[in-house]
């Protein structure tokens, strides 16, 4: 192993700068030559690979976003496209890859390894949705930021007697929802792994009033329904029209909170050991407290979900 190189894949995540910085200096430290590959896995096709040094990654580990920057694409999902990318680094010399990135770029990368490619995968994206993983870079920075924008937004509900609904990412994941819900206090969180019914809201809604309440918070995950969806079906039943914040790419940038550093920096240093060591490929997996490596195939079995026990927690403290 001589030759390695690092790319970022799929949606930006706080954190993924700083997985970069430990894949180069720990490369570096370990006497390896390592290469950014900027733009994904279309940037590895394509050749736009840049030797890094120790200077290139300074002054990087507190900033969101990725240095690399992130695409898409396509064709890389073809057969062609792998070849190419193969092809691409041969060229180059690189021995071993490490991408950063969600399902989407791991199903990328576990298509390489089955063509002989060493590539290992660091879980990196704000939806903490991965298979085989408890913890994605992202995720921490995530929740803190949506939360941080729910305390500001009940102080507002609470001066107009509002109810609010806000809006948070996820794609098909509660977890920010839930996580974030349940730290501000939301009388209402609802998320895709579990039911909900408009008449348990309008109850709270109306329950919270009957005490004095007058502001009620709604944490929605967008894997649900859209806000404005949820908002009018409960106009019907209420005959109230709620404010609507949907939080959106906000909850993607910013600085990486101090938990999504130090992550960051294990699952880097972690990665470039695993590749000196000759493992051909499969992800850096979080589980119990412990980081480990699992293979791409045993990492889709074991499917993501949150603990429902949290969301159980969440309803009882919010009556």
């Amino acid at each position: 192993m001589k030759k390695i190189a690092v790319l970022t894949s799929g949606g930006d995540a706080p954190g993924m700068n700083a997985a970069i910085r430990a894949v180069v200096r720990r490369g570096i430290f370990k006497g390896l030559e390592v290469y950014g590959v900027r733009n994904g896995y279309e940037g590895l096709m394509n050749g736009d690979y840049q030797q890094m040094d120790l200077g290139s990654v300074g002054d990087i580990i507190h900033r969101g976003g990725t240095i690399l920057k992130s695409a898409r694409s396509e064709i890389f999902k073809t057969h062609y496209g792998q070849k190419q990318a193969i092809s691409s680094m041969n060229e180059v010399g690189i021995d071993g890859l490490i991408v950063i990135g969600g399902d989407g770029t791991f199903k990328g990368a576990k298509k390489l390894s089955v063509q002989g490619v060493n590539v290992i995968g660091i879980p990196g994206t704000i939806d903490n949705d991965i298979s085989g993983t408890d913890y994605s870079i992202g995720f921490d920075t995530a929740v803190n930021t949506a939360m941080d924008a729910i305390d500001k937004i009940r102080d507002t509900a609470y001066s107009h007697n509002r109810v609010c609904i806000i809006e948070v990412m996820g794609r098909n994941a509660g977890d920010i929802a839930l996580w974030a819900g349940l730290c501000s206090g939301a009388e209402s969180i609802i998320i895709p792994e579990a039911s909900y019914s408009i008449e348990d809201i309008i109850e709270r809604i109306q329950s919270g009033e009957k005490r004095g309440k007058t502001h009620t918070i709604i944490v929605l995950a967008e894997g649900v329904c859209r806000a404005d969806v949820l908002n009018r079906k409960i106009t019907d039943k209420l005959g109230l029209e709620a404010s609507i914040m949907v939080l959106g790419y906000l909850q993607r940038g910013g600085s990486p909170s101090a938990y999504d550093r130090m992550m960051a920096s294990k699952m880097g240093g972690k990665a470039v050991d695993l590749l000196i060591e000759g493992v051909k490929g499969g992800i850096l997996a979080w589980k119990n407290s412990d980081l480990i490596n699992v293979s791409f195939e045993k990492a889709e079995e074991d499917k993501h979900t949150i603990n429902i026990s949290d969301y159980d927690l969440a309803r009882s403290l919010s009556i």
